[in-house]
């Protein structure tokens, strides 16, 4: 299987030129001007567009049991999603529940992806509790190839850790060179005010909003800091939504704490007054930490663009908002959180960033692609395009103008919160190692042609 694609504008996070591409055996072997066509190679025509690497998405939920019930996509359909939307590699989240062991819970994952996804995908994995039994399954995780962890500090009880498991799985992490990733969210606080609300008959969707305000959210990630600045961990903030933990963050890093920073989609599009929609339309957009104020937008624009948030991601959470959010229709603790963007974060971040002038390409493709690559052990087989680094490659049409539906995505799940948001560009053909899996808006891949992303330990 060969594949060539010619006249081709590249952009990575450092370089930009036109050249052909050549694939073999999966990989890109050769990078040149007017590569003649093998016999039998398939040849993609990119003149007048871009090629990107193909992009990471480094949070998402495909399989997700959660508050009583279970995330809407599967592997074959996140996965066929992202495709579409130009992720070509996406890491998933192992979470057992604190009675749940961490090698069962790989057991469970696998057994949900295996076969079935059609891009790449590895996983990060939840430490919801820590004692002698789940060490050494953890350290057993890490020899398979899960070379990062996720940590709660929110939902005490069913995933939240205490601060001495925090401690220790932080020492474990510095020990093995493992990145921690955490949900940076006071649990505490967040349970008092959420029992002050709805004792106050509060309980719509709006005041989900104000039973984690920024302060909670600065609070958990000021927690994390003082916990990785006295170990020497290296820790990455999940969905950062807000200035005020964002300002704890760099704080932390002006001390020398080794900390990343990702920020969502959603956090760059949507504010708090979605939420806010009448009647129950306002749990579409329930998710936690919750959308926030609208000048939080620019601080994270700013950011991105800085180098201050190193990455863009989606935790790309689907429940049906006919079926599944209404569990939470008499009390908001109770609706499903989390929005479907799997699909769209690309076309929405190159909408609004590239094309609204925010930020420029290179910045695009590092944001979206290559910075997670770098930080979670992928790099440079991932997030970038030379010589040895897998075939995963996004013919990108900067001219293309669509619409945002329910109606024709591809996620599984019934609404879109981007319904009727108008897109100015989408990947034109997009390959998944060296093979054709999305061509003119179409999905043409296999099923199953997804492998793990077995990764080691960074040490940085």
């Amino acid at each position: 299987m060969s594949l060539l694609i010619k006249n081709g504008e590249i952009i990575t996070a450092s370089e930009r030129y036109v050249a052909d591409i050549y694939c073999e055996g999966e990989q890109i072997t050769r990078i040149d001007k007017d590569i003649a066509p093998p016999p039998g190679a398939t040849v993609i025509d990119a003149s007048g567009k871009y090629v990107f690497p193909g992009f990471i998405d480094p949070h998402t939920h495909i399989y997700l049991p959660f508050m009583g019930t279970f995330a809407k996509d599967t592997y074959e359909t996140g996965t066929k999603a992202a495709l579409m939307g130009g992720t070509t590699t996406l890491i998933d989240f192992c979470i057992p529940m604190r009675n749940e062991e961490p090698l069962a819970a790989y057991d469970t994952w696998n057994a949900h992806s295996e076969g079935k996804a059609c891009c790449d995908y590895t996983y990060h994995m939840a430490v919801t509790r820590f004692d002698d039994g789940t060490e050494s399954q953890i350290r057993e995780l890490v020899s398979k190839g899960l070379a990062s962890f996720k940590i709660f500090l929110a939902y005490g009880g069913a995933f939240g850790i205490e601060d001495e498991e925090l401690y220790k799985t932080l020492k474990l992490a510095k020990e093995l060179g493992v990145i921690t990733t955490a949900h940076c969210e006071n649990a505490t606080l967040v349970d008092a005010l959420q029992a002050e609300l709805i004792a106050e008959g509060k309980t719509g969707t709006k005041w989900h909003y104000y039973s984690r305000p920024p302060r909670v959210e600065a609070e958990g990630t000021n927690h994390l800091m003082t916990f990785a600045e006295l170990i020497g961990a290296h820790v990455y903030v999940v969905h950062l939504s807000c200035d005020e933990a964002l300002r704890e963050a760099m704080e932390a890093k002006y001390r020398g704490v080794n900390v990343w920073v990702e920020t969502l989609i959603q956090y760059l599009m949507l504010d708090m007054t979605y939420a806010e929609k009448p009647g129950f339309e306002g749990a579409k957009y329930v998710m936690s930490p919750p959308l926030r104020l609208k000048h939080n937008q620019e601080v994270l624009w700013n950011a991105i663009q800085h180098g201050a948030i190193s990455t863009l991601a989606t935790d790309h959470a689907p429940f049906d908002f006919e079926g599944q959010k209404p569990m939470g229709k008499d009390d908001f603790r109770m609706i499903p959180n989390g929005i479907p963007s799997l699909e769209d974060r690309v076309n929405l971040f190159f909408t609004h960033g590239v094309k609204g002038g925010r930020i420029d390409l290179h910045k695009f493709v590092d944001a979206a692609s290559t910075q997670a690559a770098k930080i979670f052990g992928m790099f440079p087989r991932k997030g970038t395009i030379q010589i040895g680094s897998d075939a995963d490659l996004v013919v990108y049409d900067p001219n293309y103008e669509g619409i945002i539906s329910a109606d024709t995505h591809t996620m599984n799940v019934d609404y879109n919160p981007f319904e009727g948001w108008p897109i100015q560009g989408r990947p034109h053909v997009v390959t998944v190692r060296g093979e054709v899996a999305v061509q003119e808006g179409k999905f043409v891949g296999t099923v199953g042609r997804g492998q793990f992303i077995s990764r080691e330990p960074t040490h940085f």
